[in-house]
């Protein structure tokens, strides 16, 4: 309830309890889809997934944090990096963010689409299908132009899809999974990973052997997306950290317990990208003769993908369009439609997605393209994180006296160890992504790694041909809200 307000009764303001804020979090970061990913490494996952946690995961809500209460106008990562390093660097890190979710949307779908083939009667079938690349081109495609059609319906359609598909298709399937992974544990059946002290460090002579732990990091992409909310939390410089730190736990917990359920019951060397979480929990629920919830979960699963889909089709596009009407993008791009959703944006991206899908056919195998989107997500999302952390150790010098709500605990020194945690935890996971993986058939090798870096190449220069070719009539007269960057700011 709204209250008026006056000298004497202060406006009411909703406070974000700590556990709250910790859920919230655990929402916008967790996927499933990854899991198989690090399963292939068994027990050494652990060691990966509490890495990037340390150096990646906590620093990156400290970080955003400050950033967010310092500069909370509209804008987000762009704002930030263009305080720090000018307009022509934030809008680089905003519209490779779009870029790379663009990239990420058929990865996302692959995962769905292998979803819904295990809806099936049969596990043979199931899998023949999940692998059938015209099957999973078509099935990316229905997806994601019916997400995009949800989306266009404005915040409004897509709140209620998130909280559905969050509930239903991310976090009941985690708890289940974990559940059934305890107690086949416990049960004294025959397991493929060995869970051996030793197994915990992997071997770093054999760089190969590393690409995939890079893809953690994208696991771990989104939490900057609930930083604004520091403002809301009462005692922020105290409870904010024991947030992160709380939702890092239950986070790192899901993906590692997840991780080692896969590792469990199938060995190393059958562990499939895109369909392994669905045959685990196959596996599962015949050993507890309860085969008729596979169907069920397969489908649920797929309701996961295709919630985080239209969720993020919404969000980096609605702040692309905010950026580009402060005079980024030319007048065509402006629009909006009457439920305020950037309509030509996100049909532009529908397109791109559309001639993604033809990768499938195009490819060795679908494991292979997935693998190649994914990687290619995770160097874009780096990219964006590195310029986001350097942004937050250049505003403490550039710009020391804006007022910021929360700042990063331990002053200027802590912001040194956050972000400069972040920011080489993120550069090292970069370089690493542009290494073939060896434990996937992803044809050859060069190939892989000159597909990686002509696409990222591209992805950088597109926005600054964009920016060198800007006009002052690209800026809509009516964008009154969105507030110019800082006088401070370097030129």
């Amino acid at each position: 309830m709204t209250t008026s307000t006056s000298a004497t009764n202060p406006p009411v303001t909703t406070r974000i309890g700590v556990l709250t804020l910790a859920v919230m979090n655990v929402a916008s970061v967790v996927s499933l889809g990854g899991l198989p990913s690090e399963a292939k490494y068994g027990l050494t996952a652990v060691f990966y997934y509490v890495f990037a946690a340390v150096f990646f995961l906590v620093p990156l809500g400290l970080v955003a944090a400050e950033l967010a209460t310092g500069w909370p106008q509209r804008g987000g990562v762009f704002r930030w990096v263009s305080e720090a390093f000018g307009a022509r660097w934030g809008f680089l890190a905003i519209f490779i963010l779009w870029v790379q979710t663009t990239i990420w949307f058929p990865s996302c779908l692959i995962y769905g689409g292998s979803a819904l083939a295990f809806a099936g009667p049969s596990l043979n079938w199931d899998e023949a299908l999940a692998a059938n690349k015209h099957y999973i081109a078509l099935i990316v495609f229905f997806l994601y132009w019916t997400a995009t059609a949800c989306a266009l319906r404005g915040v409004a359609v897509v709140s209620i899809i998130a909280r559905w598909s969050g509930l239903v298709g991310t976090i009941s399937p985690a708890i289940l999974l974990i559940v059934f992974g305890i107690i086949y544990y416990h049960s004294g059946r025959p397991m493929y990973v060995e869970i051996a002290w030793k197994d915990l460090v992997p071997d770093f002579s054999n760089f190969d052997n590393l690409v995939l732990a890079a893809g953690v990091f994208l696991c771990y992409a989104g939490l900057e997306m609930n930083a604004i909310h520091v403002e809301d939390i009462r005692n922020a410089r105290r409870a904010y950290p024991l947030a992160i730190l709380i939702s890092a736990l239950i986070i790192v917990a899901i993906y590692t317990l997840g991780t080692l359920t896969i590792a469990l019951i199938i060995q190393p060397g059958q562990i499939d990208l895109t369909q392994s979480l669905l045959v685990t929990y196959r596996d599962f629920f015949r050993l507890f003769d309860i085969a008729w919830l596979s169907p069920l979960i397969a489908m649920a699963l797929a309701l996961g993908a295709f919630g985080a889909v239209t969720i993020w089709i919404a969000g980096p596009s609605t702040a692309l369009v905010d950026v580009g009407r402060a005079g980024f993008l030319p007048p065509f791009f402006h629009s909006v439609n009457r439920h305020g959703a950037p309509d030509r944006i996100i049909l532009a991206q529908g397109c791109v997605v559309s001639l993604l899908s033809v990768l499938f056919i195009l490819s060795p195998s679908v494991e292979a393209t997935f693998q190649i989107l994914n990687q290619l997500c995770t160097i874009l999302f780096l990219a964006m994180y590195m310029l986001m952390f350097a942004a937050g150790l250049r505003l403490r010098y550039s710009q020391p006296d804006v007022q910021r709500a929360y700042v990063a605990p331990g002053g200027l020194v802590g912001m040194w160890i956050f972000g400069g945690a972040g920011f080489m935890a993120s550069f090292i996971a970069f370089a690493l992504s542009f290494m073939p993986p060896s434990q996937i058939s992803i044809g050859s090798p060069a190939a892989y790694s000159s597909i990686l870096i002509v696409s990222f190449i591209l992805a950088l220069a597109i926005p600054l041909l964009l920016y060198a070719q800007r006009k002052p009539d690209w800026r809509l007269s009516s964008e009154e809200d969105f507030e110019p960057l800082s006088d401070q700011a370097p030129k």
